[in-house]
């Protein structure tokens, strides 16, 4: 979990802005205040005074955003507790699950569904306003967030013109990469699409070198979709804000 958060360390602050805060590294995103994309991850091992929590809460308080945190629990035990003390609740616990190319699980995608990485702008922006409506999120999508997907590595599934779904893998680094934003249009659903795209994307993330995929998956329940594609548990993510 060390190398795992390590790795989130080091991609969180990508097109973000960063604040180094006792054993805290906070981001805040340049485009939105949404709560995802602003949140601090503690140092492996940290123990924070109250002080430190305070001067992190003044700072996502200061930018009229939530103070929030994501970090797999194994490598931080003891922050959790510090900071309920201070306030905060726990929003969700996820399962950590990782995929290594030995562990990997080809899955087939149904006769009508085809695989390809998009090519345009215009594929990058209908994928991107699919992954939106599935996650419950406005279909509009801006230049920026078009822009910024071009730099991953994208799978998209579409059934003729109709783009259904698709999946992202961000950066390679110390030979790590996470999967993001598996999606599948409500009505295409159930047909085994998002273990396809899981498995197709993570096969192309092992040939551009990465030993290790890893993701979170929103609930329990979509986990079983990921481990047919040959993802298996490995930790936790706890997600906590100030209440």
């Amino acid at each position: 979990m060390s190398a795992l958060q390590a790795y989130v360390r080091a991609t969180a602050p990508i097109g973000r802005g960063v604040e180094r805060i006792g054993p805290f590294l906070a981001t805040f995103a340049q485009d939105t205040s949404h709560p995802m994309a602003n949140y601090a991850i503690p140092d492996d091992g940290a123990k924070p005074s109250s002080a430190e929590i305070a001067l992190l809460i003044s700072a996502y308080q200061q930018r009229n955003l939530l103070p929030r945190l994501e970090f797999f629990t194994e490598a931080a035990p003891d922050v959790e507790a510090a900071l309920l003390a201070a306030g905060f609740t726990v929003e969700r616990r996820v399962p950590v699950m990782t995929c290594g190319a030995e562990e990997r699980v080809d899955c087939v995608a149904p006769e009508h569904i085809r695989l390809r990485e998009p090519v345009s702008d215009d594929e990058f922006r209908r994928l991107r306003s699919v992954q939106n409506v599935a996650f419950g999120e406005p279909p509009e999508v801006s230049d920026a967030d078009v822009e910024r997907n071009r730099d991953y590595l994208t799978v998209l599934a579409e059934h003729g013109k109709t783009m259904v779904g698709g999946g992202i893998a961000l950066d390679i680094v110390a030979g790590a990469t996470e999967i993001v934003g598996i999606a599948v249009a409500a009505e295409y659903r159930g047909q085994g699409i998002a273990a396809a795209i899981t498995a197709h994307l993570t096969r192309l993330a092992h040939e551009r070198g990465a030993r290790t995929a890893f993701l979170t998956p929103g609930d329990v329940g979509i986990g079983t979709v990921y481990r047919r594609a040959g993802y298996r548990v490995a930790g936790e993510c706890v997600h906590v804000s100030l209440s």
